[in-house]
């Protein structure tokens, strides 16, 4: 993919270094953006090899509003392993803020403050699907209140849907961004998140938009991507995705055809 390629090169040739949480460096640039329109391909990058089976589990795994690696995640992707604690568990994360988002309203009869739960995942597909002009279809991880209680705090913070001439687009705001090991998975991820409400609202998905805050090169990571560098991005693949409501979508509801990547270039996990 053309794009990501630009990405990874403009952050090589322009990218300052800085010291990061964990120790490692990087090489970083604060403010970049794609745009990728899905009507040409799935987003999956062909100069190596993506687990589409990981991401496809890890998303739905963020849609039930799970919190934890053993709730059908665990058997199949160890994405979360590093940061879960013993019994699995790693805090009211993406999931649950885009499921749960916390509340808590004044019930005046008892003269006490009741907790009540936002489905904003929900509220935004019934506002494409409503009132498609709203400016204000946005889900958002980035709970403030809730930051300390998550094992690693968001770093795809939140996105918003966009409604024109029959097309889906979905805009992502990353505050933090692994270019190597991360942002390919946030990029197919994300796209297969538009698909799936596009055909829920009878809508064609449009653009991908992916914006970053600070996205970084791990300098441990620098040799691995200029060899990708090297190979020529191929044809994309395509998804399809079964006829059904989108809460009820399985696993194998979703199909890869036609995607040939290149070999898989291992990336350590900076922790």
């Amino acid at each position: 993919m053309k794009q990501y390629h630009e990405l990874v090169s403009y952050v090589i040739e322009n990218g300052e270094e800085k010291p990061d949480r964990t120790g490692t460096g990087t090489l970083s640039v604060f403010g970049y953006q794609l745009r990728i329109d899905l009507r040409k391909g799935f987003p999956l990058l062909t100069t190596k090899k993506v687990f589409f089976n990981s991401l496809l589990r890890e998303l739905l795994w963020f849609i039930k509003g799970s919190t934890n690696i053993n709730d059908g995640l665990a058997e199949y992707t160890g994405i979360w392993d590093p940061w879960a604690d013993k019994n699995g568990e790693l805090g009211p994360i993406y999931g649950y803020q885009w499921r749960k988002w916390e509340k808590f309203s004044w019930d005046d009869k008892r003269k006490v403050y009741r907790k009540e739960y936002v489905d904003q995942l929900k509220q935004a597909i019934e506002l494409i699907k409503t009132r498609p002009d709203s400016r204000r279809i946005i889900v958002n991880a980035w709970n403030v209140s809730d930051i300390d209680r998550m094992a690693l705090p968001p770093c795809h913070a939140f996105f918003q849907f966009y409604v024109v001439n029959g097309r889906l687009d979905c805009q992502l705001y990353q505050r933090s961004a692994d270019i190597a090991l991360g942002v390919p998975f946030n990029i197919a991820s994300y796209s297969l998140l538009l698909m799936m409400i596009a055909q829920e609202c009878d809508l064609e998905a449009g653009y991908f938009i992916h914006t970053f805050g600070d996205a970084h090169i791990y300098l441990n990571h620098i040799d691995g991507l200029k060899e990708q560098l090297k190979r020529p991005p191929g044809k994309l693949p395509i998804v399809k995705i079964a006829k059904k409501p989108f809460f009820d979508l399985k696993y194998e509801d979703f199909e890869l055809h036609n995607y040939s990547p290149d070999s898989f270039i291992r990336f350590p996990i900076a922790v």
